[in-house]
This record gives structure tokens, C-alpha cells and sequence, in this order.
């Protein structure tokens, strides 16, 4: 997925979120603003990331409906 369809696809999302969600959202992109540690990662975890955004590029995605399905616990308040 290009990073301009990316944009589009959050934006989406954004303006459907709950307040919590978009408080957790907009934490996580300060948060990224004042953090770019990547060489301070470990190289698992560096790999890890990698192998998923390789991943998503090759439209390897599991839809957002199946992972509520499957995490539903998780994500009820």
C-alpha cells in the first residue's frame, strides 16, 4: 500500500474513532515526533518490522473485521 492510499485509509478511520482511540492515536504520533530510536532497537525487533511492512506492501493484510473477530476480548471496554 502506497503512503498516500495509507493517509487516505487513517484519515478514514480517524473521523469514525471513538474519543479514547483518537486520544491513544494522536499520543502514539507525538509520541513518534519526539522519537526516532530505530538504531537503539533491538535487531529482532528490527526485523520483525521490517518482515511486516514488506508484508503490507505485498498486500499480505488480515482485514480489520477478522482481527476484532479474533481479539474481540481485547477489545471491549
Amino acid at each position: 500500500m502506497s503512503t498516500s492510499v495509507l493517509r487516505k485509509e487513517v484519515k478514514k478511520y480517524i473521523d469514525k474513532v471513538d474519543n479514547r482511540t483518537l486520544k491513544i492515536v494522536h499520543a502514539m504520533l507525538e509520541a513518534e515526533e519526539d522519537y526516532d530510536s530505530w538504531e537503539e532497537l533491538p535487531a529482532s525487533l528490527k526485523r520483525s518490522i521490517q518482515k511486516g511492512l514488506k508484508q503490507a506492501d505485498e498486500g499480505k493484510l488480515i482485514p480489520h473485521e477478522v482481527i476484532v473477530k479474533q481479539y474481540k476480548k481485547w477489545f471491549t471496554k
